[in-house]
């Protein structure tokens, strides 16, 4: 258990950090967003949901509408949304170089989040251009990211993925991104030069596919739309079937990434959370494969279910033992994936196993508070964190999460 008074005490300080240092508005502009870190010079699609999130902690959703109009105003005629905006201040650049869009790294999906705006903050006006908006990005996926016609989407550079230095990366032309020879980053509807094993099918990137049909679904039903409502339902059943048809091995009861050879990628990595997060599990249809999962990987104390969960790569794998000491999503417990629990672990009834995630989090980040200040990523054996970025803002809204699930302070409203 965490000293309570040193939990209180840090929430205090994580909360007046937010407000006076990562809510601000970009340069130039003047609606304010969440931002991330002093280590990351704007904002990422990944890093949505912390918008969002923050608007559940607090009842505020202005800056979540912010942050899904920012990524809106900068999609391309195509449809791609981009994958980050830079503050000019912070960035040091000007122009293009601010809006990228050599990768996906969406790694939750974008509709989704549209969605859970609408309902949660009653703003219905947002509704028709969050559709017309995540329409073209479902379609820019379909005719941009499906080359190999099998159905599912490709990643095709590693950052696609936002796991940094993973080993379900290994092999690939382009493990960061697709960067020319003049430096110039390619854009994400490019395919990297052959190597054998890109483009390859990515589970995480599905499971989010998926939830973005789905969600494209949920507001043509309050649009009024039923007939369009059920053919994207019909889109996400096939999405749904060709993942596990493809991507599920029923030997090791795992779902893997597949190279272009059809060829299973046999890395036991924490994209298998994304069938849960994403719900493309059926907590009916699909119960007694859930079980399986839970059983035998995401509960599995060799596997996901460490001293301090979830690891980005299982510590039994081979690959987790060639990680980088930072930014690794080949070994360390992410910040990341702790916020998105939140997403998916009461919905499944593990309510139980979610408040252990909770305390153990929030013990390991109160206990190193004075050497490391609410970093990206902790050690999952030892609870250790990494050199990596100081005042996450992922992890700074999980220990306030965790902090008041668990009773150390007051509902935050």
């Amino acid at each position: 258990m965490a000293d309570t008074r040193s939990v209180r005490k840090i929430a205090s300080i994580i909360r007046e950090r937010i407000q006076n240092v990562h809510v601000g508005c970009f340069e130039g502009m003047e609606k304010p967003l969440f931002l991330i870190s002093s280590t990351y010079p704007g904002v990422w699609l990944e890093h949505v949901y912390d918008s969002l999130f923050y608007a559940r902690l607090t009842g505020d959703w202005s800056l979540a509408k912010n942050t899904l109009s920012l990524f809106i105003d900068g999609q391309t005629d195509k449809g791609q949304l981009p994958c980050y905006v830079w503050d000019p201040a912070r960035a040091g650049g000007s122009g293009e170089n601010l809006v990228g869009y050599s990768q996906t790294q969406e790694c939750v999906s974008f509709a989704e989040l549209c969605l859970e705006y609408v309902r949660g903050s009653g703003d219905r006006e947002f509704l028709p251009k969050a559709y017309a908006a995540c329409s073209s990005w479902e379609n820019w996926y379909r005719t941009s990211r499906m080359t190999t016609n099998r159905g599912l989407v490709e990643m095709f550079v590693g950052y696609d993925t936002g796991h940094d230095n993973s080993g379900r990366l290994l092999g690939m032309a382009c493990p960061g991104n697709y960067v020319r020879e003049d430096g110039t980053r390619e854009n994400a509807a490019v395919l990297p030069p052959e190597d054998g094993v890109t483009p390859i099918l990515a589970v995480d990137m599905n499971c989010n596919f998926y939830a973005t049909e789905m969600a494209l679904a949920g507001m043509a039903e309050e649009l009024g739309k039923p007939d369009e409502a059920a053919l994207w339902r019909e889109k996400a059943r096939d999405v749904k079937k060709r993942l596990f048809d493809v991507c599920y091995d029923e030997k090791d009861a795992f779902f893997y990434d597949v190279d272009k050879n059809n060829e299973k990628r046999r890395v036991l990595s924490s994209t298998i959370l994304h069938l849960f997060l994403e719900k493309v599990l059926d907590k009916e249809e699909d119960q007694d494969l859930i079980r399986t999962l839970l059983d035998r990987h995401v509960f599995n104390p060799k596997e996901f279910w460490t001293a301090y969960p979830f690891p980005a790569v299982a510590v039994s794998d081979p690959t987790s033992k060639e990680h980088t000491p930072a930014n690794s999503w080949g070994y360390f417990s992410e910040g990341l994936i702790a916020l998105r629990a939140t997403r998916w672990m009461d919905d499944y009834g593990l309510s139980k196993e979610f408040d252990l995630l909770a305390e153990r989090w929030l013990d390991a980040w109160t206990r190193c508070y004075d050497d490391m200040k609410l970093a990206q990523e902790l050690d999952p054996m030892t609870g250790l964190p990494s050199p990596s970025s100081e005042w996450y803002s992922s992890t700074m809204l999980f220990y306030l999460y965790a902090a008041e699930r668990l009773g150390y302070i007051p509902a935050l409203h």
